[in-house]
């Protein structure tokens, strides 16, 4: 591209149009309300592996955060009775930029206040049907099977391993054999790290070929925000949609109980200190609302610009979005 000039191409921005409005529609149909949230918070998100941006108020001395995700604030609606509402908006990460990420992204991010997680999934899987087909050929989209497995079938299916019980070292002896020479002490004793690092290098690339593959109940380490299941405290109620190795959409079962979400609150914070990343507050805001009564409810978020990009047949996000955080 020629400095100055946007990154994506004027036919691209016209399509990525077109998908903006079917989403609208989809969810219009589906009486799902439209919310505006704010991008600017006095909060963060404290999850150890995402970074914030920072800005500096000179109005009023202090330190605000522009949003990670919409979340929070979107839950505290759900716990005014909002209903089920879905948001459209830009969200920031620092450090994460790649041939799938850019510092500034589009998010969709809805929450149905009457679904299950597993339902959730059925409608995560109407919507990127009817988006694919409003631009793509019918046959492929017909063609493309829905596959729904859990995590530990995941890891049983492409590695012959048991997530749930594996020990540290059998998960390094899997990555050396695989050719991921990586040493012990640089990833340390934290099981999620090594299952991440296999899931990232050695299953992902093989997900969602020629099908949407929806991987379902994650380790509870490694719930977020999702509720742990009743069935198995080993579980949480959590899953994220695959499309073509790249994933597309990260949802949950809700944790409705304001004491354990800042439990979790706490203890990330706490990981952030000990891997020494920026210190910001957890939103006060958000437990406070929740502690007043979050309804029972699913929510997920779903990377608009990826969504585009593989309706269209794109390998960059630069190719998607109007300008690029290089040329912005």
């Amino acid at each position: 591209m020629e400095k100055g000039l946007p990154s994506a191409s004027i036919e691209t921005l016209q399509k990525r149009a077109l998908i903006l409005a079917a989403i609208r529609s989809f969810f219009w149909e589906r009486k799902v309300l439209e919310v505006e949230t704010p991008v600017l918070s006095q909060y963060g998100t404290v999850d150890q592996h995402i970074n914030s941006f920072s800005v500096d108020s000179g109005f009023d001395q202090t330190k605000r955060y522009l949003h990670t995700s919409p979340e929070f604030a979107m839950k505290r609606l759900l716990a005014a009775g909002s209903g089920s509402i879905y948001q459209i908006c830009h969200c920031f990460r620092d450090g994460e930029k790649s041939r799938q990420h850019n510092h500034e992204f589009t998010m969709l991010e809805w929450y149905r206040t009457d679904f299950s997680y597993i339902e959730l999934i059925r409608e995560v899987d109407d919507l990127v049907r009817m988006v694919l087909g409003s631009l793509t050929e019918n046959y492929i989209v017909e063609k493309m099977e829905t596959e729904c497995i859990t995590y530990q079938m995941m890891f049983n299916t492409y590695l012959g391993i048991n997530p749930f019980s594996a020990t540290i070292e059998q998960l390094q002896n899997c990555a050396s054999t695989n050719n991921i020479n990586i040493s012990h002490e640089s990833m340390g004793e934290n099981r999620d790290d090594w299952l991440n690092l296999l899931l990232s290098h050695l299953i992902e690339p093989q997900l969602g070929k020629g099908k949407l593959t929806f991987v379902m109940d994650y380790p509870a380490s490694q719930a977020a925000l999702a509720r742990i299941s009743p069935y198995d405290v080993n579980v949480a109620e959590r899953f994220e949609l695959y499309i073509d190795g790249v994933e597309i959409a990260n949802g949950f079962q809700e944790l409705c109980d304001s004491q354990e979400q800042e439990q979790r609150f706490i203890a990330d914070q706490e990981k952030r200190t000990q891997t020494g990343k920026m210190q910001i507050p957890y939103d006060k805001n958000f437990i406070k609302a929740m502690s007043q009564g979050l309804p029972e409810c699913s929510g997920v978020a779903l990377g608009v610009d990826r969504l585009v990009m593989f309706a269209l047949g794109l390998e960059n996000i630069e190719e998607v979005i109007p300008f690029s955080s290089e040329i912005a």
